[in-house]
């Protein structure tokens, strides 16, 4: 009752300040859920998706799994904010326990993948492919990173939501590489800038609905950030390259 009736007033104080508070979260999480789930089916429709998914023509069965696995991902997070969204934080809660164990499976599969792809010398036309074997690497870094401190603050539900967000926002930059779109085809900078773009989003409702920005939003897109921006003159490096044809010659 006393919760009730503090958790009550706190609700009509940020109403009498014109602050909306988080009566819409469950609202632009599921929203923003969507969107990635979008995002990533127009990415990968055409040589996926479209393509009869385990029938599809891709190289090796790693990736067949890597692609399972990820897909999961975006599938689990729509479920998640729906099931919040619904009231069934209960279910929600038991989910979340697969949900991490699956995003192990993820790390694991998308180091495995990356490396699949290192020793086909495979990659974007006119990219060094031991150059581009930092880009998923670090992408795994990331989620991984992201996904730990979200999975330790479960019982702080406003820095949790946003941690998985972001973190699922460094999975985004293979799908918007493929868009059908020229200047982001293939194009990793451009597509980690334009996937920048939900983290922008993210800031501006903080913005909106707290009048300021969440600690969780700061911390998470500020780490995304500069993994992804001092990865790319390391990845240039003759140090990175030994290592990179080091593991190239281990796995084949």
């Amino acid at each position: 009752m006393m919760a009730t009736a503090v958790a009550s007033a706190n609700n009509t104080v940020k109403l009498s300040m014109g602050l909306p508070g988080c009566r819409y979260d469950h609202l632009f999480f599921s929203g923003m859920a969507f969107a990635m789930l979008a995002t990533v089916f127009v990415g990968f429709a055409h040589t996926y998706y479209l393509a009869g998914v385990f029938r599809a023509p891709l190289p090796s069965l790693t990736i067949h799994l890597h692609g399972a696995a990820f897909s999961c991902w975006i599938l689990l997070l729509v479920t998640q904010t729906t099931l919040v969204a619904a009231g069934r934080v209960d279910i929600h809660r038991r989910l979340g326990i697969a949900g991490f164990l699956l995003a192990c499976l993820m790390v694991v599969l998308g180091v495995l993948a990356a490396t699949d792809s290192l020793v086909r010398e495979a990659g974007p036309a006119g990219r060094d492919p031991k150059f581009f074997y930092i880009i998923p690497l670090t992408d795994m870094l990331i989620f991984a990173t992201l996904i730990c401190f979200a999975f330790r603050s479960r019982s702080n539900p406003a820095a949790h939501k946003r941690l998985i967000f972001v973190a699922t926002t460094a999975l985004l930059i293979a799908a918007i590489a493929r868009w059908p779109i020229g200047f982001v085809f293939r194009n990793a900078p451009a597509a980690a800038l334009l996937s920048y773009s939900f983290l922008i989003v993210l800031v501006a409702y903080d913005l909106w609905s707290t009048r300021k920005v969440h600690r969780a939003t700061i911390g998470a897109a500020a780490f995304l950030i500069f993994v992804q921006q001092i990865r790319l003159p390391i990845g240039k490096t003759a140090a990175w390259h030994a290592f990179a044809s080091w593991v190239q010659s281990v796995a084949r």
